[in-house]
């Protein structure tokens, strides 16, 4: 079986050391997809970095199989792409965390290229992890998408934007999500 990699996409404005994502990527070798613009992010020029990041793997090895680990923006990101890209079948399986809601008044401005929410459902199996408490994003809202998104949906209570400030720190239990999710992909379908 061809070796998996784990990409990384952080969401607006990216993920500090603290965060989980940066911390998977020092204790497993994730990889962030790295963007040209975090704080004025575009969902075209996102799309097309992740895109080139797979291309990348291709270019490198014989049939890469990927798991894509979105948080926040990185989820809406993952829904655009997958609307588009041509690279779809090397995905394995997306963890998608929190997912924002782009459409509120609030972040309409500076996430305008992320609006409308791409709502196709996922050509992969998926699990959207959501909080009860997130701040940006109504439950009702992520519940919606990810079902939208054909995902599986795991509510967490109080747990916020399941950030860094949310005190997960290494966040374990999300990597065993991960695991369960690319080892039974149909439970996320």
């Amino acid at each position: 079986m061809p070796r998996l990699h784990v990409l990384v996409l952080p969401g607006w404005q990216n993920s500090g050391p603290r965060h989980w994502q940066s911390r998977w990527e020092a204790l497993y070798s994730d990889v962030r997809v790295e963007q040209s613009d975090w704080m004025h992010p575009l969902r075209g020029d996102w799309m097309m970095r992740l895109d080139e990041a797979i291309g990348e793997l291709e270019a490198r090895e014989e049939s890469p199989q990927v798991a894509l680990v979105a948080h926040s923006l990185g989820c809406q990101l993952t829904a655009g792409w997958a609307a588009h890209s041509r690279k779809t079948g090397r995905v394995r399986a997306a963890l998608l965390v929190a997912p924002p809601d782009v459409e509120r008044d609030e972040v309409r401005g500076v996430l305008h290229s992320f609006t409308p929410i791409v709502r196709q459902r996922l050509p992969f199996p998926s699990l959207a992890v959501i909080s009860t408490d997130d701040p940006f994003c109504a439950l009702d809202r992520a519940r919606g998408m990810a079902i939208d998104w054909g995902s599986q949906v795991l509510e967490v209570r109080g747990r916020g934007h399941l950030n860094a400030d949310s005190g997960l720190g290494d966040w374990p239990e999300g990597r065993q999500l991960l695991a369960d999710l690319l080892r039974n992909p149909a439970a996320g379908n």
